[in-house]
């Protein structure tokens, strides 16, 4: 089955224009007022950030939300901020992108096999999504997976990612086991056509601590692309 590419893109602009959480919504646009110094010059794009990536992927990476100055600035998830550095570089390394960096939606990043979005599409105070807000942005996910029907395995990148691809399975109707699969780096849980993978976040309190290193990083998407194969 061939992804329906129309649809996607007519989820991309109704995704972009969504303006379902006024307190995202003020927050995304103060946060392009008050810029970081090193960023004073830049125009951000403030909106919400749709899913990017390869229509045909078996591999779904799920992220919590954009960064107010990385993805929020750059108008492309994990583009322009250090967690995306670590990820960019690990989907490089595991030959689903064509290059280890990303810094702007501009630069020539190609995904091969891996589409990437954020369960929450607005960048949110202290990173911080309400319950409402997480919901409100549920039913983007639902219908993202069900426009790339090749995708077979979702790396959650940390547990909000993990609450909210068994949510989207719920949505979706599918009935998870119990118990409820629990998040773990490494952790696997098989629903209907789906195999979720955990991960640790690769945000600056797990790197700089150790909590999670490239190695750790890497036998996840290594793990991602024998599942998919």
């Amino acid at each position: 089955m061939s992804p329906d590419r129309e649809a996607l893109s007519r989820l991309v602009l109704e995704v972009v224009s969504c303006r379902r959480c006024p307190r995202l919504v003020a927050w995304r646009e103060q946060t392009a007022v008050e810029k970081r110094a090193a960023f004073a010059s830049e125009d951000y794009w403030a909106k919400p950030l749709p899913g990017f990536g390869d229509p045909a992927a078996a591999v779904f990476v799920l992220g919590l939300a954009p960064a107010a100055h990385g993805g929020n600035r750059t108008g492309r998830i994990f583009t322009g901020d250090r967690s995306g550095d670590w990820l960019f570089a690990a989907l490089w390394r595991a030959a689903f992108a064509n290059q280890p960096t990303s810094v702007t939606r501009e630069d020539g990043l190609s995904l091969r096999d891996c589409y990437i979005a954020a369960a929450v599409r607005c960048a949110p105070p202290a990173n911080r999504p309400t319950p409402a807000e997480r919901d409100n942005c549920l039913p983007y996910l639902v219908r993202e997976l069900e426009l790339l029907p090749a995708v077979r395995v979702i790396v959650c990148l940390g547990s909000f990612a993990w609450d909210a691809a068994l949510r989207t399975m719920l949505a979706s109707g599918l009935t998870l086991p119990r118990p409820r699969p629990k998040f773990g780096h490494g952790a696997e849980a098989q629903l209907g056509r789906f195999t979720l993978l955990g991960c640790y976040h690769p945000s600056q309190q797990n790197t700089f601590t150790g909590k999670l290193t490239e190695p750790m990083l890497d036998q996840v998407f290594a793990r991602a692309k024998a599942l998919a194969s």
